[in-house]
């Protein structure tokens, strides 16, 4: 499955191949576009999301709340588009896409938080989803972590 999606990203790529971009842009850009957009915007997000949980003063609380509401679909547009990047590159390096922990570990958070972001929209008022959507953003988070492990033993391998 992995040759087939390279198959059909290969155009994409071969029109970026085209720019003739620096080796060390193609090969190092989505790490540090990404690292920025899992440890500043990320990391925020997960901080906003808490203190307008645990935050006593309640106009601190509100404000964590309305910046978590703001910039978390920011985030996943960004993680999703990065995604795509990430997939480009290595389809650019002529690398296999589906062989490393790094894919899957970037697909499992896309999907938490897709389901996270759902339960945010659809289960408003629910306590229990709540809680349940702070616990679940929470691990999406540490596996963004750890994917950004992975990512860099994947770039130091290639």
């Amino acid at each position: 499955m992995g040759t087939k999606l390279a198959e059909v990203l290969e155009p994409i790529a071969g029109w970026f191949r085209g720019f003739n971009v620096p080796e060390p842009i193609v090969h190092w850009g989505h790490p540090a576009m990404m690292g920025v957009v899992i440890f500043v915007l990320g990391s925020y997000v997960v901080y906003a999301g808490w203190q307008g949980r645990l935050a006593e003063d309640k106009e601190v609380a509100v404000k964590s709340r309305s910046d978590h509401r703001k910039l978390a679909p920011l985030m996943f547009t960004f993680m999703a588009l990065g995604y795509t990047g990430g997939l480009l590159s290595l389809v650019m390096q002529k690398q296999p896409i589906m062989e490393s922990q790094h894919f899957w570990t970037g697909s499992c958070v896309l999907l938490l938080l897709a389901i996270n972001g759902a339960i945010s929209k659809a289960f408003v008022g629910y306590p229990g989803l709540r809680n349940l959507h702070a616990y679940l953003g929470s691990t999406a988070f540490l596996v963004l972590i750890v994917h950004a492990v992975l990512g860099f033993k994947l770039g130091t391998s290639i």
